[in-house]
């Protein structure tokens, strides 16, 4: 197989192809390899191929969904056991991950190989992967533009037709703004979906999720279908769909309540053309039978932004400072990037009773969500509130506090965070591009638990507005860059 039928097919194109042996495992891992030489010099996305696991494959056909189907890890503990994980960081530099995590485990058992790690944010905590330990990791629509992030490798890797599928997590919109930036999917699931077990119980005290990006609503779905439930000893079990996710696919979704908005609740001015093409979205889902009319959730900003920076600092502070003690390191300004270090400083002085506030402001933020989901089914907006900002924004040797980091960024970001403090569902599609020809994502969110709702209406959108055939110009059938 060439690299030109490779990147036309999603993850579960290709599985079938392996099943009736018209492709085999080996032959897609080595167009893998191929595309990073050829796209990862402009990219930057993938902090190492794993050639070898390439060429030790045979002609089997994997167990699994997508068996045999070539995939990436996020560079950010990344769980799989007996890997390098730099979590985009010196800190972190040659560190062995020791134990597999049980979402490792399942991506394994669902068939899908892993060839590589994708770069991460340090600690994925930036909204863009600009490090001082990898670099900095570029759009496939554009190589003087941000990746996003904090899974900004991953969205790369989809978006510039490396691999179909990648894995990325979501604390802030690290799933979304990167998949938006670079064109692809990116569903950040319910919380409690996912297991983050064995080794935490809930990420982020339980604003953290992890799941893929990729190229399709049904892989997205699929995915899911392999990824979520429970595991042993979880905090918490949320229940289960009333069918498989990949069932959703192409069923009807009913006439839905969607309300939609393109005001950032910072209330930093949106660009006119993500504006647009907000508007055209609505106006689809309208022309698509769905009952559609302006409104959002009203909540503060600025104790939202508080708590946001309290819970991030905090967990950031006890996860490095933990680590760094359990590899026998120390965290400076030698091993830690200025903002990284400016972070933890101030988490480290975080009392209880400022953690509890923070909760409480998820609370209430939690409550309003859930008053509103009781009039509408589906959220629209802007995935984010500009267009993907130019590499070099982010300066990472620039000491700033985690507030005033937030604060700068909150034009282009603050339409995700909220919904990692609710813990509700929600997805990037990219349906459009700008004149300049960058991505413009829309998100579309549910009540907790709603995922199943968000994709049989995205994958109704996809059919509406289909994706698929546009090309980047980073890709790995396009000549190199520069």
């Amino acid at each position: 197989m060439d690299l030109e039928a490779y990147a036309q097919l999603d993850a579960t194109a290709l599985a079938e192809l392996v099943v009736r042996k018209e492709v085999t495992a080996r032959e897609l891992a080595a167009c893998v390899v191929e595309g990073v030489a050829r796209v990862n010099p402009t990219l930057n996305a993938v902090v190492e191929v794993f050639a070898e696991r390439a060429e030790a494959l045979d002609d089997t056909v994997p167990p699994g969904p997508f068996g045999g189907v070539p995939t990436m890890l996020k560079d950010l503990f990344h769980g799989e056991a007996g890997s390098a994980c730099g979590n985009g960081s010196r800190l972190s530099s040659g560190w062995v991950a020791p134990t597999d995590g049980v979402f490792t485990a399942r991506i394994r058992a669902a068939g899908l190989v892993n060839l590589g790690r994708t770069t991460t944010s340090e600690f994925g905590i930036m909204g863009t992967t600009e490090t001082l330990a990898v670099g900095r990791t570029c759009s496939p629509w554009s190589a003087g533009h941000m990746a996003g992030g904090s899974s900004g490798g991953a969205a790369a890797v989809v978006g510039a037709g490396l691999v179909p599928v990648a894995s990325a997590s979501d604390g802030g919109g690290s799933i979304r703004i990167p998949a938006s930036a670079c064109g692809v999917v990116g569903l950040k699931p319910s919380r409690g979906r996912v297991t983050w077990g064995p080794h935490i119980a809930e990420a982020l005290v339980g604003w953290a999720v992890h799941f893929f990006m990729t190229r399709s609503v049904r892989d997205c779905a699929t995915l899911l279908d392999c990824l979520s439930g429970p595991e042993s000893g979880d905090p918490f079990v949320i229940a289960p769909p009333d069918r498989p996710f990949a069932a959703e696919i192409g069923a009807p979704p009913g006439r839905l309540r969607v309300a939609w908005c393109c005001d950032p609740w910072s209330g930093d001015p949106v660009d006119p053309q993500v504006a647009d093409a907000t508007r055209a979205t609505a106006k689809l889902l309208e022309d698509l039978g769905h009952d559609v009319e302006p409104a959002r959730p009203e909540f503060a900003w600025e104790p939202f932004l508080q708590a946001m920076v309290d819970v991030w600092s905090a967990d950031n502070a006890h996860t490095i400072d933990g680590f760094a003690r359990f590899i026998g390191r120390e965290p400076g300004p030698d091993t830690l990037e200025a903002s990284t270090l400016a972070a933890v400083e101030y988490g480290r002085t975080v009392s209880a009773g400022q953690l509890l506030d923070a909760l409480g402001q998820a609370n209430v933020l939690a409550r309003i969500m859930g008053a509103f989901f009781q009039r509408f089914d589906v959220l629209l907006t802007p995935t984010l509130g500009r267009l993907p900002m130019p590499l070099g924004v982010y300066d990472p040797t620039a000491s700033a506090d985690l507030r005033e980091v937030f604060t700068s960024w909150a034009a282009l970001e603050s339409f995700c965070p909220a919904f990692n403090a609710t813990g509700q569902p929600a997805i990037s599609l990219p349906l459009h591009q700008s004149v300049e020809g960058l991505p413009i994502g829309m998100q579309l969110v549910g009540a907790s638990g709603g995922e199943s709702v968000l994709l049989r209406v995205a994958a109704q959108l996809e059919q509406a507005l289909p994706w698929a055939g546009r090309r980047p110009p980073i890709h790995v059938t396009r000549p190199p860059v520069g």
